[in-house]
């Protein structure tokens, strides 16, 4: 093994179709129009000396090195800033460059400490290659007068160690401004500037603030950009160099990013964006680029567990005797009560092919339906949804279509916080001129920050947003603004004719809807104006679309609004859910839900059910089986008994904690398999170990359907992966599979699902991914979905009435809560708050309104209880303007916060799917943490108890 090595081009590749012929150094060669002749050069194997440029960045001329000769052309000018031409005819190397670099190194080095042997870069420095490189031997001027480096120098300014993951250094800064641009053209956060003049400059967060406190938001772009040690990682600086790296996908959000985790020996150094990962293209956020910690926390239990009763201490065990008492107990379970008194529940944290053996184990080994998945709990109205008016239950675009987009249309989704990797992207191309409007009752970070500006916030009251996407869509039809060419040649045009009588109802008028939402019917207006007329326009969505009582009623609205404008099957538009966990999509491509089998197929269809059963050797049960809150519901009535729980927290995540608590303490056994004593974990008789992102093979599925392969980088800590402990499972209760590799069972997965037929491991290590469908008909997948026309043929049009929530507010709980996350943390904070990232955001805060926190008395920083019809908790508050009068607002990452104790079990019609949106409460003043949360915590202490050696 060894490092995988990118080639840095110097400059970005220009899109255009058009060539230009030149000659480098004597050598013919044509490139695109627009290229830099640093990076044609480098295109031929010629790397002309470079500090301040970057292919990760526009050219910027500063740094004097790349200087070359071109024919018939005075001076010397910089390649990295100059275009190619036709027949120009170009020098790289003469004796007046050669003196003219070498006096730039000088200078450079001249203001530089020369301690490179004790450098954290030393073997990784571009200024100590570009010195070799120009061939360096002597430095002329000395290094006795002002330096920013000498321990007795004026202009010396103390190291920033402030942030978690990386340290600032000025004494080694050579003012490239590379980081600067990083930040600004990149991540779009433009947190980093150039203090002083002259030969006083230096970086600067902010206002020469530390870079903890400061608007950084710890992307790494700044640490990838810099060419010296000015910025380093922390745990480069503690290990060393890397010998070997591996190239894989992140484990965290439904971005999917690739990196490449840079190794010594079995230990992590780095974990660094790679260029070629076509979800992310060279970028990362903080979670992804430095939040792998967890991986090798002293919290994560690697040996089998097991115990009779949850108030019992937890025996360590060998992995036969656990795999061995599990099988038994559901068995026995399955044998006395019915095969239809056991389940569980696939991970969207986990691989596809993970998920594909654990509903696989539950319908053809325990013999029954009752398979469920976090998806469902976040975004099966998108399945549902999307399948209704398209006839696919994923997102139309891959993340690039975004570059072409007019307008962009965000409801119901935080990009920059959830999907901050995508979010950044965004921003960039509002930054080149794009039109925004954001619909969210916050206002996020979108509506207002450096350089961008929403051209509309509908900043609307929880809960109606299908009365706001109906009113968009009243305007297009009313206005004359529908695409009927488009229409016609695509969709029911009787049903369309339904619709657009439905939506010009002036019931749906925006002044009507303006009523029930609080949003001026003048923005609605102007915002439906300008997404039919503004060119390619996009809607991006999220958690704040599905998770309502009308969850897939909004998303059929949304499919409903983008096929009347058009606005469907090219580049830069479509409707686009961005999906909250790294396999979201997967494990709902899996079959992970109790009615359907893999590839979105009913389980009642005899023909789909017969292939399944001569693959699998097995009869299946041709109804659907239980949801979660069914499965709770019935083990509550004493009729469902056993649960298998693979990498998910639903005593944290899922709705009305109290409710959950009871189902999971009323069953007989309850199996976790997940990295942590979670918080499920109380009520668990039987643990299993899982493994990380980085000690497995497999493939996660993101948020634009790109497949994506995960390669291990570490053997497993608990001895095996996650698909072999439910190989292992399987097997004791008699499957006798016998897999040696996830590639198999994606082998398995492609030959059983029609739009994964085309999938493998080899030729995914080929393509880098593919996006489904991959078949024979699109053997590299389909980047843009219904191009030349839907997948069920027509696109349909449905009527989208809007039913007011059942949770109301009133007299009692006169407030609204809804819940998001933050960019530091990730889902329920498992990961997350076992990582440095805890430095940004220690725990949940509760958002309130300044009229809402004076008439209740409340200043920033008090403890506040919050009371809803489902129980109560207390939290801090903060006093924000982000959130209405009448709305507040927390997040969900930490488990003593207990928010969900708050929110009901009120949901979906279609899917179920949880309304965590939405939830009438009132606030008041506290002393601290509830009874219920005290209780809590020690029962929690309790419940984890690990048996010592002595006992």
């Amino acid at each position: 093994m060894s490092l995988v090595h990118e080639i840095d081009y110097g400059t970005p590749a220009p899109k255009t179709d058009k060539m230009v012929t030149l000659t480098i150094d004597g050598v013919e060669l044509t490139v695109a129009e627009g290229t830099s002749i640093m990076r044609a050069a480098m295109e031929m194997g010629t790397q002309i000396p470079k500090l301040c440029a970057t292919d990760m960045l526009d050219a910027f001329g500063s740094c004097r090195l790349c200087l070359v000769e071109i024919e018939g052309r005075a001076g010397t000018p910089a390649s990295c800033t100059t275009p190619v031409g036709p027949g120009m005819k170009v020098h790289t190397q003469t004796e007046r460059l050669k003196q003219l670099r070498k006096g730039v190194m000088e200078l450079y080095i001249s203001d530089h400490p020369l301690d490179c042997l004790t450098c954290a870069a030393n073997g990784d420095c571009e200024l100590q290659d570009m010195a070799g490189a120009v061939g360096l031997r002597e430095v002329r001027y000395g290094m006795e007068g002002a330096n920013h480096f000498a321990p007795t120098s004026e202009l010396v300014m103390p190291k920033d160690e402030s942030n978690p993951y990386f340290t600032y250094d000025p004494a080694k800064c050579i003012v490239c401004n590379r980081c600067v641009r990083a930040c600004e053209e990149v991540q779009g956060t433009f947190a980093l500037t150039i203090a002083g003049r002259g030969f006083s400059s230096r970086v600067s967060p902010g206002q020469s603030e530390a870079f903890l406190t400061s608007e950084c938001v710890s992307c790494g772009a700044c640490v990838q950009a810099c060419p010296t040690a000015t910025l380093a990682e922390k745990a480069l600086i503690q290990i060393g160099q890397p010998e070997h790296s591996v190239v894989t996908t992140c484990a965290y959000c439904g971005v999917g990013c690739s990196f490449k985790a840079e190794m010594r020996g079995q230990e992590v150094v780095r974990m660094v964006p790679w260029k070629d990962g076509k979800a992310n293209r060279g970028h990362s956020c903080v979670k992804g680029r430095f939040a792998w910690g967890y991986a090798m926390h002293q919290d994560r239990i690697l040996k089998p567990m097991i115990r009779e009763k949850v108030s019992d201490p937890w025996r360590e065990v060998s992995w036969d005797e656990a795999i061995s008492y599990t099988a038994q107990k559901l068995t026995h379970i399955r044998d006395t009560y019915g095969r239809r008194a056991i389940g569980g529940i696939t991970s969207s944290r986990c691989t596809n092919e993970e998920a594909y053996l654990v509903q696989k184990l539950i319908r053809a080994g325990f013999g029954t339906n009752n398979v469920d998945t976090c998806a469902r709990v976040c975004h099966s109205p998108t399945g549902y949804g999307l399948n209704q008016a398209f006839g696919t239950s994923a997102g139309t675009q891959d993340f690039d279509s975004v570059e072409d987009s007019d307008v962009i249309l965000v409801i119901g989704a935080n990009p920059t916080d959830g999907h901050p990797v995508f979010g950044s992207r965004m921003k960039k191309r509002l930054r080149e001129g794009a039109k925004l409007i954001v619909v969210d009752p916050r206002r996020i970070d979108l509506v207002r920050s450096p350089h961008i500006k929403a051209d509309y916030h509908l900043p609307l009251q929880p809960g109606t947003n299908v009365a706001i996407v109906t009113a968009l869509a009243h305007v297009v039809v009313t206005e004359g603004l529908v695409n009927e060419d488009y229409v016609r040649q695509f969709c029911d045009w009787e049903e369309f004719q339904d619709w657009a009588e439905f939506v010009a109802d002036p019931r749906n008028s925006p002044e009507e809807v303006e009523k029930l939402s609080g949003v001026s019917a003048h923005l609605i207006r102007g915002a439906a104006r300008l997404y039919a007329t503004g060119g390619n326009a996009a809607i991006y969505y999220g958690l704040g679309v599905t998770e309502h009582s009308q969850g897939s009623t909004t998303v059929m609205a949304i499919a409903n609004l983008a096929m009347a404008t058009g606005n469907i099957g090219r580049r830069g538009v479509g409707v686009n859910p961005l999906r909250g966990q790294n396999n979201v999509q997967g494990s709902c491509d899996m079959g992970s839900f109790p009615h359907e089998l893999p590839g979105y197929r009913h389980i009642s269809d005899d023909a789909t059910r017969a292939t399944f059963e001569a693959m699998w050797g097995r009869p299946l049960d041709p109804e659907p089986g239980l949801r979660i809150p069914n499965m709770l519901d019935a083990a509550v009535d004493g009729t469902f008994k056993a649960i298998y729980i693979q990498g998910e927290d639903i005593l944290q995540s899922d709705p009305d904690t109290k409710h959950v608590s009871a189902g999971l303490a009323a069953m007989d056994l309850v199996i976790v398999q997940d990295l942590f004593l979670n918080e499920t974990a109380r009520f668990a008789h039987v643990f299993l170990p899982g493994c990380t992102f980085l000690e497995k093979d497999g493939t996660f599925t993101n948020a634009e359907r790109r497949i994506q392969l995960v390669r291990k980088v570490m053997a497993p800590k608990n001895v095996y992966g996650d698909w072999e402990v439910t190989q292992l499972l399987a097997n004791a209760m008699g499957l006798e599979w016998s897999y040696t590799h996830p590639s198999q069972i994606m082998d398995e997965i492609a030959a059983l699902t029609p739009t994964f037929a085309g999938v493998s491991f080899k030729r995914l290590d080929e393509l880098g991914s593919v996006q489904w469908p991959c078949n024979d008909a699109n053997p590299e997948g389909v980047p843009i979905m219904h191009i030349n026309g839907f997948a069920r043929g027509k696109g349909k049009f449905v009527v989208t009435e809007y039913i007011p929530t059942d949770e109301r507010t009133g007299s009692r709980f006169p407030l609204l809560l809804t819940t998001g996350r933050i960019l530091s943390h990730y889902n329920v904070g498992a990961q997350t708050r076992r990582t440095a990232n805890v430095a940004w955001h220690p725990e949940d805060r509760l958002e309130i309104h300044p009229h809402d926190a004076e008439q209740r008395g409340v200043r920033d920083g008090d403890w506040v209880r919050i009371d809803s019809r489902a129980g109560a908790t207390t939290l801090r508050a903060l006093i924000t303007d982000r959130v209405a009068p009448g709305v507040v607002y927390t997040t969900f990452h930490h488990p003593d916060t207990q928010a969900n104790v708050v929110t009901t079990d009120f949901s979906d019609w279609a899917t179920n799917c949880p309304e965590f949106k939405v939830t009438s409460v009132q606030i008041a003043r506290s002393n601290g943490p509830s009874e219920w949360q005290e209780e809590y915590d020690a029962f929690s202490r309790e419940s984890r108890r690990i048996q010592t050696a002595a006992e």
